[in-house]
């Protein structure tokens, strides 16, 4: 019997009525003879929420009392789903971090994983219950809940399928996987199919909000193909894996407004793509700070706001050259 991570960000598990479509997902794959391990975010906006209440009481809360006030955003949405599941007539039980055996190191706020114990989830994998687990937490060698920093659900989604070995890892948000660009901003953008490890880390690093860079590390280091698909949609996502496609441009990312990086393996061997970005930096005469090219990565600093439409101007001569 296979066993598959089912992660499920905060827009995911917002109210009741959206973690009743998140229960149809897990109910629908536990049902094809599949262990399930469910990790959750917490609600919608809870975290900014208890950040900004804990900011209104004092201007210098420690960082072990924030991770403490924090954590319990995570554990509000696994008890809502275990409720839910279990009213529905299949067993599921909600585990905390230091329930579910996360060991980190002593760091608040950013913590790291440095072990898991997973016999607490195999028993209750073995009794047939979905396992649910609060994402972003662990528990440090002082015992005190240690938090993993924003988009720290997905290390957990990871790090928990590495260690039991799982079938794939799959991160479930409002998007139904990774786009060539912003979609919100591009509406050229197109879903990729697939994607190698190290090009979603050179994604992520430019500032997309995708996944959380140290879930990806994990993947690539134990081999766990991570899978990004919409919670409100069947359509197909996009797979993370160790497979490499060179010469093929994935991806333009706009950052910090003066920044624009191009990404695909084996880009610095790509000479025409590199020819047109300059050739549209020379026609919009735009002021150049920096133009790097490495193995992976076109990344260009210009002296002032780069605007979407020189992003939007990139993005098709670049993307639809490639299609």
């Amino acid at each position: 019997m296979d066993t598959i991570v089912l992660k499920f960000g905060g827009s995911s598990v917002a109210d009741n009525e959206k973690l009743k479509k998140v229960a149809e997902k897990i109910i629908n794959l536990y049902e094809k003879d599949n262990n399930i391990v469910v990790i959750l975010s917490a609600q919608g906006k809870t975290t900014d929420r208890l950040i900004k209440e804990a900011e209104e009481l004092s201007n210098s809360v420690s960082d072990r009392e924030m991770d403490m006030l924090l954590s319990t955003g995570e554990q509000i949405s696994i008890a809502k789903l275990s409720i839910l599941l279990n009213s529905l007539g299949y067993q599921a039980i909600s585990l905390t971090g230091w329930q579910a055996g996360i060991y980190t190191n002593n760091t608040n706020k950013n913590a790291l994983i440095e072990n898991i114990n997973t016999s607490r989830i195999q028993k209750e994998l073995e009794e047939r219950k979905i396992v649910i687990i609060a994402g972003f937490q662990g528990i440090n060698e002082n015992m005190d809940i240690t938090t993993f920093g924003r988009g720290g659900s997905d290390t957990t989604a990871v790090a928990v399928a590495s260690a039991l070995k799982a079938k794939n890892c799959y991160i479930f948000s409002d998007v139904d996987g990774v786009y060539t660009t912003d979609p919100n901003k591009i509406s050229e953008a197109k879903k990729l199919s697939a994607l190698s490890y190290d090009e979603m880390l050179e994604i992520s690093s430019e500032g997309a909000k995708v996944l959380h860079n140290r879930s990806i590390e994990i993947g690539e280091k134990y081999k766990i193909p991570i899978i990004t698909k919409s919670t409100f949609n069947n359509k197909p996502g996009t797979v993370i894996s160790d497979i490499i496609e060179e010469n093929t441009i994935k991806s333009v990312v706009k950052k910090d407004c003066s920044r624009i990086s191009i990404i695909g393996n084996g880009i610095i061997r790509n000479i025409t793509a590199i020819k047109n970005v300059l050739d549209i930096i020379e026609k919009d005469k735009l002021d150049m700070l920096e133009f790097d090219v490495s193995e992976s990565k076109i990344s260009i600093v210009f002296k002032n706001i780069i605007n979407d439409e020189v992003l939007r101007e990139i993005h098709k001569i670049i993307v639809n050259e490639e299609s």
